[in-house]
Formats: structure tokens, C-alpha cells, sequence
């Protein structure tokens, strides 16, 4: 029974202790946030590439119905597209190449990962340098 007696000399934690808590999370927190702030504006470069690899998917379903020889915008129908991002594609002769855009909507794709997929390096998807915020699929035979 005297084990279940709350022993009153007991002491909490100090104030300094509390203080260097606090300043531990506070560090963190300013690590993290900014982190998961960039992170997330990433996720929407990501829907614009997937908009268009869905696209590309669309495109190829389109032409595996031996009459569809030509495309142009409202060919193609999609309900899941993302936000506010919006599309077209060009082809001027299908036989060589269709080119789908799609422009990130929301605006909030970081101009330091566009920069990081061009059209040098990558040509068959690619972020456009002089527009920002318009991915750019290159389908070819």
C-alpha cells in the first residue's frame, strides 16, 4: 500500500529543460516544413508528366481503330485529367510525330525542376524553357 503513495518531493521537468525542448522542435519544424512545401509543389510537375503519359495512352488507344488516320483535340476525351491543367495536341502528320502540351494549372510547378528536364537532354518529354509551366510529350514512330 505505501508503494501506491504519490511521494510529494517528486519534481517536474525545469523551465530550462522545457526552453531547449522547445527550441529542438522549433529547429526541426524550420528543417521540415520548407521540405515538405517544395515537395508537394513537386507532386504538381508530376500530375502535368502523368496528364501526359495518360495522353500518349489515349492517343495510342485512339489509333489502334484501323480508321482513325488523323487526330486533332476533341478526338480525344478525358475526364481525368488533373486540376486545372488543360492539353492539346498537334500532329501535323501522325505517321511521324504527335506532340501533346499540358499546362500545369495550378502554377505551382518550381521553375528549378522544369529547368532540370529540357529538350536537349530529354526530347521525347520535356518542361518548355520559354514558357513556364508547359510539359511537352513527343510521340514518334
Amino acid at each position: 500500500m505505501n508503494k501506491l503513495r504519490i511521494n510529494h518531493n517528486e519534481k517536474g521537468f525545469t523551465l530550462i529543460e522545457l526552453m531547449i525542448v522547445i527550441a529542438i522542435i522549433g529547429i526541426l519544424a524550420a528543417i521540415a516544413i520548407p521540405n515538405f512545401i517544395a515537395y508537394r509543389n513537386k507532386a504538381f510537375c508530376s500530375q502535368a508528366e502523368s496528364d501526359a503519359n495518360n495522353i500518349a495512352a489515349a492517343v495510342a488507344d485512339y489509333f489502334s481503330i484501323p480508321s482513325n488516320t488523323s487526330i486533332s483535340d476533341g478526338a480525344i476525351t478525358l475526364t481525368e485529367i488533373s486540376g486545372d491543367n488543360s492539353f492539346t495536341i498537334t500532329a501535323t502528320n501522325p505517321n511521324e510525330a504527335i506532340t501533346i502540351t499540358v499546362t500545369d494549372g495550378s502554377g505551382r510547378c518550381p521553375l528549378a525542376y522544369q529547368g532540370a528536364m529540357l529538350e536537349a537532354d530529354f526530347p521525347t518529354g520535356f518542361w518548355s524553357n520559354t514558357e513556364p509551366g508547359v510539359y511537352t510529350k513527343v510521340i514518334t514512330e
